[in-house]
């Protein structure tokens, strides 16, 4: 076995008693928060730049993590966001020709703490019987000071030890994730405009989406389909959502505790109650359950990865997703097959102010644990996943969800224009009929969501791109690089 000699110690401690020697990466110091895992095989540079990890310790539990470094062009945002970072092992050089830099240099350079060499799957075995907890990564100082650097060097890598009743203190005092309210640390501070990646000299439509901890591809994929998009603050009021006279609001992912999301349902509540086509996802799927007056729970040990499978309860169709949330809606399910899961959920009328939000139902289930992971309103423009289908590192089966969505805000955006509610002529930031009242417009989310949401189709073309030319030269090159495939 493996003994730490010349590099660092690092000392993985769960918030049940259990310590665990590895070997410090990126910087030494003090990580805390709430201990999950991931099982994605790939993606790992998307998933600590996505926001939703805010306060979170990240037990990744594929074996070989950086294998192909990192870029500048695969970040969901503007930093990595885990608190700290524990892998089996950590591949020093990336093999990729889109690797610009190691993802230990990155995780360095970003004073990320990190811990290898544990058994990564053992620590997630754990976690799926006994729940996530908080847990704490402890190297350099720390270590020292409290006496235990010589004698963490002296066991192997992996190593079960007694825990420190010091440390486990500091870990426990560590807040839970239950209550905490953490959109405020990630939303954007200043509105930010994306504008349609092509246009055609018309209008064009506006979405405003409300930044709950936003990734990069959700605006990128709005952007492509011709939509304006406005990023707001989760702290906007409904006047300067107003303001911006837009074709449909979008609620987008995000860390916490959704129940402390009180400001964000309520703006939710007065955007469906002007029926303004609304589209949520991941939090944004919490908000609209929350709005309309169904509770929230906390899972287990959540869902995160890129290998998720939904079922479609139209269709039947069973779709493979990504997914990072740690909450759920609590809504009913109805009738279940022999396995337990539901098969036909009911038209419940919404709680919230005695049904103002009128009839809705799950759309969704998540086929691991029978999870709500969608909600379709049946009479107000209104739906959501708890899923990712914006997923950057895939899978990608969802995705066409942004095509119903970019749907329903061509229409209304029509439709405006035909009672000549819409001012500007142009996809500059120009004037707008500011405050305009939409309550007397239809708009087809419902024909659109059960239809094309539902068949997993839309009327949207997307161009298909032929396959590049590969040269008699190349191909012969390839094949004697990677002769032992073609025996």
């Amino acid at each position: 076995m493996k003994v730490i000699q010349n590099i660092g110690p690092a000392l993985l401690i769960l918030e049940d008693g259990n310590a665990f020697v590895g070997v410090s990466f990126g910087v030494e110091g003090v990580a805390t928060g709430e201990f999950v895992f991931a099982t994605a095989m790939t993606g790992y540079q998307e998933t600590i730049t996505d926001p939703s990890y805010a306060g979170q310790i990240l037990v990744q539990t594929m074996p070989h993590i950086g294998n192909t470094g990192v870029n500048f062009e695969d970040d969901e945002s503007q930093r990595i966001w885990v608190n700290g970072y524990v892998v089996r092992e950590l591949s020093r050089i990336g093999s990729s020709h889109r690797a610009e830099e190691s993802l230990l240099a990155r995780l360095k350079r970003k004073k990320i703490v990190g811990i290898s060499g544990l058994d990564t799957r053992a620590l997630t075995r754990h976690l799926r019987t006994a729940g996530v907890m908080k847990a704490g990564i402890f190297s350099g100082q720390v270590l020292k000071k409290s006496g235990l650097n010589n004698l963490l060097k002296s066991h192997a890598v992996g190593d079960q030890v007694e825990c420190p009743d010091e440390l486990l203190h500091k870990v426990r005092e560590t807040p839970s994730m239950t209550g905490t309210h953490l959109v405020s640390e990630v939303t954007v501070k200043q509105p930010k405009v994306v504008p349609p990646s092509a246009t055609s000299g018309q209008t064009v439509p506006r979405v405003v989406a409300i930044d709950l901890g936003i990734k990069d591809m959700t605006p990128k994929l709005l952007a492509e389909r011709g939509i304006e998009v406005h990023i707001l603050p989760a702290s906007s009021t409904i006047e300067q959502v107003l303001d911006l006279d837009p074709d449909g609001v979008f609620f987008s992912n995000g860390p916490g505790d959704p129940e402390s999301a009180t400001q964000e349902v309520e703006l939710l509540r007065e955007v469906l109650s002007r029926s303004i086509p609304f589209f949520g996802i991941c939090m944004g799927n919490q908000m609209l359950g929350r709005a309309l007056g169904f509770e929230t729970y906390k899972l287990p040990f959540g869902h995160r990865g890129v290998n998720q499978p939904v079922k479609n309860l139209k269709t039947g169709r069973v779709e493979i997703t990504a997914q990072n949330h740690g909450f759920a809606v609590d809504m009913p399910l109805g009738q279940k097959d022999e396995f337990g899961f539901c098969t036909s959920p009911p038209e419940v009328r919404t709680p919230h102010d005695d049904g103002v939000f009128g009839r809705a139902r799950v759309s969704y289930i998540g086929l691991n644990d029978n999870v709500v992971e969608g909600i379709e309103c049946l009479d107000i423009p209104a739906f959501s996943v708890q899923y990712h289908p914006e997923a950057a590192a895939g899978p990608h089966d969802a995705q066409y969800l942004f095509d119903v969505f970019a749907n329903v805000l061509w229409s209304y955006h029509e439709q405006k224009k035909q009672k000549g509610s819409v001012k500007n002529t142009s996809t500059n930031l120009g004037t707008v009929n500011a405050g305009a009242d939409n309550s007397s417009f239809t708009t087809p989310i419902q024909e659109t969501a059960q239809l094309n949401v539902y068949a997993g189709s839309s009327d949207v073309k997307v161009e298909e791109k032929a396959a590049p030319e590969i040269s008699s030269e190349d191909d012969a090159r390839i094949r004697e690089k990677w002769a032992w495939l073609y025996e």
